[in-house]
C-alpha cells in the first residue's frame, strides 16, 4: 500500500487550518477515520477529526472565523471539542489527550496529552494513524501502530493491550465487530478473544450506543459477517437473546429441523442482495424470531413452528421499545411484514386464487412489492431442485400480483362506499347496519364477485339494505 494521496490537503479548509494552527502555536494533525479511507481509497468522508497540542475549541473558532464569519460553532466544554459544518462537511476539534477510566463508566477522565498519547487512546490501529498539517512536515503520515499493515492484510486490531482497551470501553468491541463488517476484514485472534472475555462490560453501554453500531452492521455489505461475530463472541446472547435463540438444531428419530439462526442470515443477505432499506432488513432478522417459543414435534408430521408469524408480529413492538428503535410507522412496516411472510409462500404451495391473490393486496397494500422480496429470499434450502420449484411457483404468485393489482386496483384499497353514502341513502344515523354493508361489499370485491367500483357497489349496497329491512331514501 502505497502513502496517502494527500492532494486534498491543498483545498481551503486545510490552508486555513494549518494556518490559524500555525498562528496559535498548536501543532495540528488530521487523524482516524479520513486517513483510513484515504489509504483505501474510499470516498472521502463528511466528517474530519483535526488533533492539535492545545484548545480545541479555540482553534475551532479562530479557523471558524477565518472562513466565514456566519458559521456556527459548537462547543462542548465537558469533552474539550469544538465543531462546525463547512459546506457539507463536520469538522471536529479537539486538544490531545490521554485518558483513564474507572470500571463502571466508559466515561473517561481526561488530561492534556501528546499526540502518542491521542493515538494510544484510539480503538484501532486502522484508526490510530495521523496526518500532519505543520509547516515542518506537511502530509506526513504518522503510524506508530503500522495501520498501514493491517490495512493491507485486512486486520482489525486494537493499539494496546485489547483487554485494556475494551474494558476502558466497552462499545469498542461492536466497533470491532461493525468494521470488520463494513471493511470485511478480520479481527486479530487476540482481540478476538478479547471481545469473547469482556463480553458482560457491554452492560454498561446505553442500548442506544448498541442499537446505533447493530443498525451499521445491518446497513452494510454482507451484514451476516457482523452477525456471525457477535454469536461466536457471545455479545449477541446478551444484546439480542432472541436472535440467539434461533441457532441450533434438534433431532428426534429421523427427524431434524433446520438452523433457523443460520437460515435467517441468508434470508438476510438474499434480502441485501436487492435493497438497502435498513428496515426490510430488519424485518428478515426478525421474520422467524418466535419459532422458538412456538416450536413443537408430532409423532406424524416432525416439527413445527405453527402461529410463529403471529406471535413474531406480537414480538416486533416490544423489541422495538426496549432495543430504542423508533415506535412509528417504521415498526408498523416491520411487524406487518413479520406477520404476512408466510402468506405468499403459502400461495406458492397451491392452486393460485384470484381472491386468494387479492386478499393479500388488501392486507399488504403499500408494503406488497417489499413483502415479495422478503418472501422470495426466505426461499431457502440446500435441495437446489426444491429451491427451483418453490422460485418457480412464486415467480407465478408475483405475475398473479401484477395482474390483479393492475386490474382490480386494491395496494390501497378504500371501499368505494362508505358510511356517509350509507346513511344517507337509508336515511339512518350510525348503526351496526354501516358495518354489516361494508364488510359485505369489502368481501364481495375480495372474492370477485362485483368490480371495485361505485356503480356495482352502490347497488349490493341496496341488495344488502333491503334484506336487512332498510328503505331507500328518495331524493327530494
Amino acid at each position: 500500500m502505497t502513502k496517502p494521496d494527500i492532494s486534498f490537503l491543498s483545498q481551503k479548509l486545510f490552508k486555513v487550518i494549518a494556518e490559524c494552527a500555525k498562528d496559535l502555536g498548536f501543532p495540528s494533525y488530521v487523524v482516524g477515520g479520513l486517513v483510513r479511507d484515504l489509504l483505501l481509497n474510499k470516498p472521502q468522508k463528511k466528517d474530519i477529526d483535526i488533533v492539535c497540542l492545545g484548545s480545541g475549541m479555540l482553534l475551532a473558532e479562530k479557523v471558524a472565523e477565518q472562513l466565514n464569519k456566519n458559521i456556527q460553532v459548537h462547543y462542548f466544554k465537558n469533552f474539550g471539542t469544538a465543531m462546525f459544518r463547512y459546506e457539507d462537511i463536520d469538522v471536529e476539534f479537539v486538544g490531545a489527550r490521554k485518558e483513564s477510566y474507572q470500571r463502571e463508566s466508559r466515561k473517561p477522565i481526561v488530561e492534556d496529552g501528546t499526540l502518542e498519547d491521542d493515538q494510544n487512546r484510539r480503538d484501532f490501529s486502522i484508526n490510530a494513524m495521523a496526518l500532519s498539517l505543520n509547516e515542518a512536515d506537511f502530509g506526513q503520515l504518522i503510524d506508530p501502530f503500522n495501520g498501514i499493515a493491517d490495512l493491507e492484510s485486512g486486520i482489525i486490531r486494537t493499539p494496546l493491550d485489547p483487554d485494556i482497551t475494551f474494558s476502558d470501553d466497552p462499545l469498542r468491541m461492536l466497533r470491532a465487530i461493525r468494521f470488520a463488517t463494513q471493511l470485511q476484514f478480520s479481527i486479530h485472534h487476540d482481540s478476538l478473544k478479547s471481545i469473547a472475555r469482556n463480553k458482560t462490560r457491554i452492560k454498561i453501554i446505553s442500548q442506544e450506543r448498541i442499537t446505533d453500531e447493530l443498525n451499521k452492521i445491518i446497513l452494510s455489505e454482507n451484514p451476516s459477517i457482523g452477525f456471525n461475530l457477535l454469536f461466536d463472541t457471545g455479545l449477541l446472547e446478551i444484546i439480542f437473546p432472541e436472535m440467539h435463540a434461533l441457532q441450533g438444531v434438534e433431532t428426534i428419530g429421523e427427524m431434524t429441523h433446520k438452523d433457523n439462526f443460520y437460515h435467517t442470515l441468508k434470508v438476510l443477505e438474499n434480502v441485501c442482495l436487492v435493497s438497502g432499506n435498513l428496515w426490510l432488513r430488519w424485518a428478515a432478522i426478525l421474520h422467524d424470531i418466535a419459532k422458538p417459543p412456538t416450536k413443537r414435534f408430532h409423532k406424524t408430521h416432525g416439527w413445527t413452528f405453527h402461529g410463529h408469524e403471529n406471535l413474531g408480529a406480537e414480538m416486533v413492538p416490544g423489541l422495538f421499545k426496549r432495543m430504542k428503535l423508533p415506535l412509528d410507522a417504521n415498526m408498523k412496516y416491520v411487524q406487518k411484514l413479520v406477520r404476512l411472510h408466510l402468506r405468499p409462500i403459502g400461495l406458492a404451495k397451491e392452486n393460485i386464487t384470484d381472491s386468494a391473490i387479492r386478499r393479500l393486496l388488501f392486507e399488504a397494500g403499500e408494503e406488497i412489492d417489499d413483502l415479495l422480496k422478503l418472501c422470495r429470499a426466505d426461499i431457502t434450502s440446500k435441495n437446489k431442485i426444491k429451491v427451483k420449484k418453490y422460485i418457480d411457483n412464486f415467480a407465478l404468485v408475483e405475475q398473479k400480483t401484477i395482474e390483479i393489482e393492475n386490474k382490480d386496483h386494491l395496494r390501497n384499497f378504500q371501499p368505494p362506499i362508505d358510511g356517509e353514502i350509507i346513511m344517507k341513502t337509508f336515511g339512518i344515523g350510525p348503526s351496526k347496519y354501516i358495518g354489516i354493508i361494508k364488510v359485505a361489499i369489502k368481501d364481495a370485491i375480495l372474492e370477485g364477485e362485483i368490480q371495485n367500483n361505485y356503480e356495482e357497489a352502490y347497488a349490493m349496497m341496496l341488495q344488502i339494505g333491503e334484506k336487512n329491512g332498510l328503505v331507500q331514501v328518495q331524493a327530494s
